[in-house]
């Protein structure tokens, strides 16, 4: 998680990087006049230059002293909140202090604020007496777009938002890899900065062909003012509607990940401990790298007797166990995945270029099968003599399975003979606890299916610690995995090797990649916001003071204080919501792709609780920033 951290933070310290540039860029503007002044009266642009460095630091120092003392206390609650998100264990908690943070954040923010003192070298070194003296009176360059050629662009760019969206959801399979996720990406992008630009030319005509509207109180005021502004931020807009999209997504589908994952934990780990190991271990194989292992005889005569000898033969009281069920796990070296799939075989590696096709696949008899599922609490089967029933609920795999079944007609030879699947589609089920729905197929086959001693691949056990208490629990927990323990020592010892997993085990690591996925998008998502939402508030806060002499014409022509505070609000709330209203777009089709890739891990069902929860933080602190600005114009323009 920290390194992870790191590699987020130095991509965040640069977005905040060009936001304090931005927003420092906005502020020199707004002294044009007063640099003027000191030159006029015979001050340099080095010794102005000086000034507006040490102002720089002196403010750098102070903002970087308080966000230091906030993000300690800031760091520990973020901690907490994870924390209980995830049922984590909070009695070993305690107030940490990270020295190598505090360094780091001071690097990010000196090498920030030397950009911010470059750049004001620079556009002070540009500026002539003249420009500065008048820059209050001098307008930005607007220039008016052919509606017609407007309206042209803002279809040609839904069409490519459009295609986009279509990519990656109905033809989501094909973007299998980083370069084909690419192009509808760019085009997403393109098309974001399209509609921008194109509304800047067309949406006044549009209102204007509305007399009833355009002309009511200050309509024509506002729309003419929203018009210019986005005419001048095509790019702002766009960024920030990106930063949002960004947002709104990452926020989204981690939380519904971790609803997920806290679903599937509970679902996944019906019982204390799996264990299982290699069954008729040959005197010698080859590993994937082509490495030849040479095998004990007490290895071999070890993977044929079965996990609960191997245990009793180690001095393990098998009297720690309860509810204990061992079965056998087969495999066929004629059937594998790419048996399986027949003739789409060759569609599939297209679209699924990395899966391992060679992977045979695991049978197991229908009467060992029910006795897991008896002990797991799931759905028990039954089979005729010529038939069997495919097992499996990873979403990926088990669409691709259903393609193959949904004819009701697939056979599958095993051990010499023919067998029909009983239905047209996989059933749920699972054998091998683990954090989520990962199980990508396992074949029930009929108790005279003749699974021969030598086609055994494992020999698995499922059990209950005999316990009642967590205490005790955790003292049988460390048998299996801690390494004093005289078990572990001992299997170690004679070379046999036993895997598995424990519920409190799977729960930990669960627990703990969930928190790293969901702190680190937190973390982005809100940095995001914030950045968008301040960008928005600069700009708003600095237009308003630009047209401040607007207002004042506005109350010599009769309008009154309402009409004018009404028609502030509405352009600001028309320019806060337009970036928000197509990220939110974006958002719809993004969110339902980041599902889609993270199939089996996160559900479609865990997304509305998800959205909701996005929608309140986005909804405070976007809320809390367009009041602010609304606020702070209000006043910039009030009547003096």
């Amino acid at each position: 998680m920290i390194g992870m951290l790191g590699m987020v933070s130095v991509f965040v310290a640069v977005v905040l990087g060009l936001l304090i540039v931005y927003a420092n860029n906005f502020l020199i503007n707004r002294r044009k006049k007063e640099f003027g002044i000191y030159m006029s009266l015979g001050m340099g642009k080095r010794q102005i230059s000086k000034i507006i460095l040490m102002e720089t630091m002196l403010v750098g120092i102070i903002s970087l002293a308080i966000g230091i003392v906030i993000g300690v206390f800031g760091s520990q609650f973020m901690s907490i909140l994870v924390a209980k998100m995830f049922e984590a264990d909070m009695s070993k908690f305690q107030f940490v202090f990270s020295q190598d943070s505090c360094v780091k954040t001071c690097i990010y923010f000196a090498v920030m604020y030397v950009a911010v003192m470059f750049f004001n070298t620079l556009t002070i070194s540009r500026y002539k007496l003249i420009n500065l003296l008048n820059a209050q009176k001098k307008n930005e360059k607007v220039k008016i777009k052919n509606p017609i050629i407007s309206v042209l662009i803002f279809i040609i760019a839904s069409g490519i938002l459009g295609y986009a969206y279509w990519k990656v959801t109905a033809d989501v399979r094909s973007l299998n890899t980083a370069e084909k996720m690419l192009p509808p990406i760019l085009m997403g992008i393109v098309g974001t900065v399209a509609i921008f630009w194109s509304l800047s030319g067309f949406i006044l005509q549009i209102v204007q062909g509305n007399k009833k509207v355009y002309l009511k109180d200050t309509n024509m005021f506002v729309l003419r003012q929203i018009n210019n502004k986005i005419n001048t931020m095509v790019a702002s807009m766009s960024v920030i509607c990106l930063m949002l999209f960004m947002t709104i997504s990452v926020l989204s589908s981690s939380l519904a990940l971790r609803n997920t994952m806290q679903k599937d934990l509970i679902d996944m780990t019906p019982v204390d401990l799996n264990l299982y190991k290699t069954a008729n271990l040959p005197e010698s194989s080859t590993n994937k790298y082509g490495k030849t292992i040479n095998y004990t005889k007490e290895q071999r005569e070890d993977s044929m007797v079965s996990v609960q000898e191997t245990l009793k033969n180690n001095g393990f009281d098998i009297g720690n166990l309860k509810d204990i069920v061992e079965i056998p796990i087969y495999t066929d070296n004629n059937l594998t995945w790419e048996n399986f799939f027949t003739d789409k075989i060759e569609e599939i590696k297209a679209q699924f270029t990395m899966l391992a096709y060679d992977t045979q696949e695991e049978i197991v008899k229908i009467s060992d099968y029910n006795k897991i599922a008896q002990l797991y609490g799931l759905e028990q089967y039954q089979l005729e003599d010529d038939q069997y029933i495919m097992l499996c609920d990873f979403d990926t795999m088990k669409n691709l399975r259903n393609e193959v079944l949904s004819n009701g007609k697939h056979n599958l030879t095993i051990a010499g003979k023919q067998y029909k699947s009983k239905y047209n589609e996989c059933k749920s089920g699972y054998i091998v606890m683990s954090t989520s729905h990962t199980n990508t197929g396992i074949i029930i086959v009929p108790d005279n299916c003749n699974l021969t001693q030598d086609m055994k691949e494992i020999s698995f056990l499922a059990a209950n610690y005999n316990a009642t208490i967590d205490e005790e629990k955790e003292k049988i927990e460390e048998i299996f995995e801690s390494k004093e323990s005289g078990l572990v020592q001992k299997l170690a010892d004679k070379g046999l090797k036993i895997d598995g997993f424990t519920k409190i085990t799977i729960i930990q690591s669960s627990v703990g990649l969930a928190t790293i996925v969901t702190f680190i998008a937190i973390y982005l998502g809100i940095i995001f916001l914030i950045a968008s939402s301040a960008i928005l508030a600069l700009k708003q806060l600095t237009e308003s003071s630009d047209n401040k002499q607007r207002y004042t014409i506005l109350r010599k022509i009769g309008c009154d204080e309402r009409m004018i505070n009404k028609s502030l609000f509405r352009q600001i709330g028309i320019f806060f919501m337009l970036p928000l209203v197509l990220a939110i777009v974006h958002s719809v089709f993004g969110i339902q792709f980041a599902i889609e890739i993270l199939s089996g891990i996160a559900s479609k069902e865990d997304l509305l609780p998800s959205i909701v929860a996005t929608v309140i933080v986005i909804g405070v602190i976007y809320g809390a920033y367009f009041i602010a600005t609304y606020f702070g114009s209000k006043n910039i323009i009030k009547e003096e």
